[in-house]
C-alpha cells in the first residue's frame, strides 16, 4: 500500500510532484521520496522533500509492511511501485536475490532477468516483453515505475486492483489516483489497461505499448462437480493463506457467503500467533435493523468469530459522504452506496488499530452471482467479462476507499491462480434456474458453514447496509429531485466524457439517459450509417434522421459511412470512436447492447485498444421491464422495422403503446419471440424522450411489406416541433 507518481519533460515538474505526493499521502504515511535521472531524495514527510529544479522527476509516499526500505529504489534504473507480492520470499530464493522486501525483490529480479536474457535494454518493445514475463512469476497486486536509459515503464497487475492513471497531454504524468492528476491541472487523464505495459521515451516523447495475455475461458475442466469443488476450495484456502499478514487484520463481513466463506477459512487456517483477526459490519443506524448485520450476527454467533458493528444516524452518512464521494471521484449511486458502506467498516477497523483487511470482491464476477446472470445466454462469456472489466467498475473504488484509511485491501477471490481456474469452470456448476454460485455454495457446505447461511440470497452491500435508503431518504429531506442530483453537491465534476454508439432506436438513446443521469457527460453520438442492409453490428432503417436526434438535443454527431461487411466494419467503427476521442476528448463509450455478446465483445476490443472504457447500462436488463420503463419515462418510438412471425406491417410507422407491449408479452409466451427486439425482431425509431429538447414529427413516410411477417418504413420528411405543440 504505497502511492507513486511521475513528471516528466515537465519546467515545473518539482512543484507538480510534491503536489501530486500531498494528495497520495494517506497511500503511506511512513515516508516520501522521489528521484530524477542523476539523484534520489527522502524525508519523513513530502513537505520536507527538498527537490532540485528538474523536468524528470518519479515520487513515491511509503506504506512499510515488510521492512522499512524508502523508495524509489536505485539500481541500474529508479524504481517506485505500490505492491503486495505474496510469493516475493520465494522468488527471492528461486533466483538468489538478497531482498529485503516485495519491491525490493521486483526490481532486482526485473533487471536481472534482463541480463540474463540479454535484452537489449535500448529496445523498448523488448524490454516490456522481458518485464511481462517477469510478472508472470508473480502473485500478488502491483502498480510500479521502472526508468531506465532514458526510458520510464509503467505497469500494473493484470486484472487491475492497484490503480494507475497516466496523461499524456503535457510530457508524461501518471499517478496512483486520478484525483492526483487532477489537482496539478490534468485533464486528459486515463486510467492505465491492466493488460497493458506502457513505455514512454524521454528524448523522443514517444509511447510504445506492449500487450499482456490475459486468461481464457477455454478448454473448460472437465470432471465432476465434486472434483471442481475441491480444487476450488483448495485454491481458495492457498489464496488465504499467502495474504496471512503478520499482523491482526480484519474482514469485511456482511453474513452473506463470500465474506462468511473467507471468516469461516481465515478461523481454521490461522490458528497462528499473530493470525488474529476481527469481522467488521457497517450500517445504518434505523428502527429497523439493516439485513447484512443481522445475519452478520447470527453467522458470526454459529461460526465462533469475532464480529465488529459499527453503525452510523442519517447525519453521520451525510458527513461521510462529503468524504466518500470526492474520494471515488464518482456520484453514481449503486457506487456510492457500497463505497459508504466498505468505508464505514474500515472507518472502525482503522480505530482498531487494523492495517489489512480481506474482502470478498470477485465472487459474484466469477461464479456469476448477479440477477443478472440468470438472464445470461452465456454464463462463461459473461463470468469473462465481469473480470476482464472489474478494474473499471470496483477495484478503483475499493483502493481508495480502503487507502484513505490506511489500511491493505487483499481480496482472495481476485487470486491469480483462482481467477485461472474460476473462469474454466463450466457454466452449469455455477448457476441454475434457480441458485447462483453454486460451486462457491457446495465449497461452503464443505467447510461446515450451515446451510441457513450457505444458501442466503444476499442483497447488494448498498442495501444490505441499508445505505441506499440512507442517501433516497437524505435526497427527499432535502429537497433534490434525485439520488445523484443530491451527491452532485459533494462532487462537482462529471464522473466522465462519454460517446454514445447512437443508432437512433430506443436501446442508444436509454443507454444514453441512464448515463446522463449518473452524471456522465455525454460530449458527442456517434452514429454507423451502413450500406449493407443487413449489417452484423449495425443499426440501418432511417439512420440518416440521427442528425435530427443530434440537433434535438444539442449534442454534436460524428458519421461514419461502413459497406457494412462482416469484420471490416469494425475499422470504421474504430476510425469513428478515434475521431470522437481526437475531437470530443472522450473516455469512454456507450452502447445499448442488451443481450449480444457478439456486438459487446468487438466494441470492447476496439476499445480496449484506444485506451476507453465501455458501458453497456442495460446489459441483461429484463426486457418487459425495459420496455416499461421507456414508455412510463416519456420516450416515444415507432417500429422502423419488423422481421418475425406474429408481426406485420400494422406495427412499423406508428408510435408503440402499453398495450402493444402488452402484445408482445404474449407473443413472448407462445413463441419466444424477443419482447425488446434484442433478437432481430424489430428495429425502432424515437422521435421523443426526456432529453430531446424537441420533438420529431413525422410528416410523411411509407410502409414497405417485404412479405407477411416483414416490413419496413422509410420516412421521407421529418422535422423537429416544440414539445408543447400537438
Amino acid at each position: 500500500m504505497c502511492g507513486i507518481t511521475g513528471f516528466l519533460n515537465r519546467e515545473n515538474a518539482a512543484e507538480l510532484t510534491l503536489r501530486a505526493l500531498h494528495i497520495l499521502v494517506d497511500r503511506g504515511k511512513d515516508g516520501a521520496g522521489t528521484a530524477g535521472n542523476e539523484w534520489v531524495e527522502y524525508a519523513d514527510v513530502p513537505e520536507n522533500l527538498a527537490l532540485p529544479r528538474d523536468i524528470n522527476i518519479i515520487g513515491h509516499t511509503l506504506h512499510s509492511m515488510v521492512n522499512f526500505t524508502r523508495q524509489p529504489l536505485v539500481y541500474e534504473g529508479r524504481f517506485a511501485s505500490n505492491c503486495e507480492i505474496y510469493n516475493w520470499k520465494e522468488l527471492a530464493e528461486t533466483f538468489r536475490i538478497d531482498a529485503s522486501n516485495d519491491s525490493d525483490m521486483l526490481v532486482r529480479l526485473i533487471e536481472q532477468r534482463l541480463h540474463d536474457d540479454n535484452v537489449n535494454t535500448s529496445d523498448p518493445t523488448a524490454v516490456m516483453q522481458n518485464i511481462s514475463g517477469t510478472l508472470d512469476m508473480l502473485r500478488g497486486v502491483y502498480a510500479f515505475v521502472y526508468w531506465q536509459e532514458g526510458v520510464v515503464y509503467i505497469a500494473r497487475d493484470i486484472i487491475g486492483l492497484k490503480p494507475l492513471w497516466y496523461s499524456l497531454s503535457e510530457g508524461f504524468a501518471f499517478t496512483s489516483e486520478k484525483k492526483a492528476l487532477k489537482a496539478t491541472g490534468y485533464t486528459d487523464i486515463k486510467e492505465l489497461n491492466p493488460r497493458e505495459i506502457l513505455a514512454y521515451g524521454i528524448q523522443s516523447g514517444t509511447v510504445d505499448r506492449y500487450t499482456r495475455n490475459f486468461f481464457s475461458i477455454s478448454p473448460q475442466h472437465e470432471g465432476t462437480f465434486e472434483q471442481m469443488t475441491e480444487q476450488v476450495q483448495q485454491l481458495l484456502e492457498n489464496a488465504v493463506n499467502i495474504r496471512f499478514p503478520d499482523e491482526p487484520f480484519g474482514i469485511l463481513f456482511s453474513g452473506g457467503l463470500d465474506s462468511t466463506i473467507l471468516a469461516y477459512m481465515c478461523k481454521k487456517l490461522g490458528k497462528i500467533p499473530g493470525k488474529d483477526f476481527k469481522c467488521y459490519s457497517a450500517g445504518l443506524k434505523d428502527v429497523q435493523e439493516p439485513p447484512d448485520i443481522e445475519y452478520a450476527k447470527k453467522v458470526a454467533e454459529s461460526l465462533g468469530l469475532e464480529l465488529v458493528v459499527y453503525q452510523i444516524d442519517l447525519e453521520q452518512v451525510e458527513e461521510y459522504l462529503k468524504t466518500v464521494v470526492p474520494l471515488v471521484e464518482d456520484t453514481n449511486v449503486p457506487k456510492v452506496g457500497v463505497a459508504l458502506t466498505m468505508y464505514t467498516a474500515c472507518k472502525a477497523a482503522k480505530e482498531d488499530g487494523m492495517r489489512v483487511m480481506f474482502s470478498g470482491s470477485g465472487a459474484d464476477e466469477l461464479f456469476a452471482g448477479y440477477d443478472r446472470h440468470k438472464r445470461s445466454t452465456d454464463i462463461s462469456r459473461d463470468c469473462y467479462a465481469d473480470i476482464l472489466k472489474i478494474y473499471e467498475k470496483n477495484t478503483y473504488r475499493d483502493d481508495v476507499v480502503s487507502m484513505y484509511n490506511n489500511i491493505e485491501m487483499r481480496v482472495p477471490y481476485l487470486d491469480k491462480r483462482f481467477v485461472e481456474y474460476g473462469l474454466k469452470i463450466p457454466p452449469e456448476f455455477k448457476i441454475n434456474g434457480e441458485e447462483n454460485k453454486l460451486i462457491l455454495r457446495r465449497v461452503g457446505e464443505r467447510l461446515g458453514i450451515p446451510a441457513e447461511f450457505t444458501r442466503r440470497k444476499k442483497q447488494a452491500a448498498q442495501y444490505g447496509s441499508r445505505f441506499d435508503k440512507a442517501i433516497d431518504k437524505l435526497t427527499r429531506r432535502t429537497g433534490y429531485d434525485t439520488k445523484t442530483g443530491y451527491l452532485k453537491q459533494f462532487y462537482e465534476y462529471p464522473n466522465l466524457k462519454l460517446g454514445v454508439l447512437f443508432s437512433s432506436g430506443k436501446d442508444s438513446n436509454y443507454a444514453m439517459y441512464i448515463m446522463q443521469q449518473q452524471n456522465y457527460a455525454i460530449e458527442c453520438l456517434i452514429t454507423i450509417k451502413s450500406i449493407n442492409p443487413d449489417s452484423y453490428m449495425f443499426h440501418t432503417p432511417n439512420i440518416g434522421l440521427a442528425q435530427l436526434q443530434a440537433e434535438s438535443m444539442g449534442i454534436p454527431l460524428i458519421e461514419q459511412i461502413t459497406q457494412g461487411e462482416k469484420e471490416t466494419e469494425l475499422e470504421d467503427l474504430k476510425k469513428a470512436i478515434l475521431r470522437a476521442k481526437q475531437e470530443f476528448g472522450i473516455e469512454g463509450v456507450v452502447t445499448g447492447a442488451l443481450y449480444s455478446n457478439y456486438q459487446r465483445e468487438r466494441i470492447e476490443r476496439i476499445c480496449d485498444e484506444l485506451g476507453l472504457k465501455v458501458f453497456s447500462p442495460l446489459w441483461h436488463i429484463d426486457q418487459e421491464k425495459e420496455m416499461k420503463q421507456l414508455l412510463a419515462l416519456g420516450f416515444r418510438f415507432i417500429f422502423s422495422s419488423v422481421a418475425a412471425y406474429g408481426l406485420n406491417s400494422k406495427w412499423v410507422g406508428r408510435i408503440i403503446t402499453e398495450n402493444d407491449i402488452a402484445r408482445l408479452v404474449k407473443l413472448n409466451e407462445k413463441i419466444g419471440l424477443n419482447v425488446a427486439g434484442e433478437g432481430g425482431e424489430f428495429e425502432s425509431f424515437v422521435i421523443d424522450a426526456p432529453m430531446y429538447k424537441k420533438k420529431i414529427e413525422i410528416r410523411e413516410f411509407e410502409v414497405i411489406e417485404l412479405d407477411e411477417y416483414t416490413a419496413k418504413v422509410a420516412i421521407t420528411d421529418a422535422v423537429l416541433v416544440d414539445k408543447t405543440e400537438e
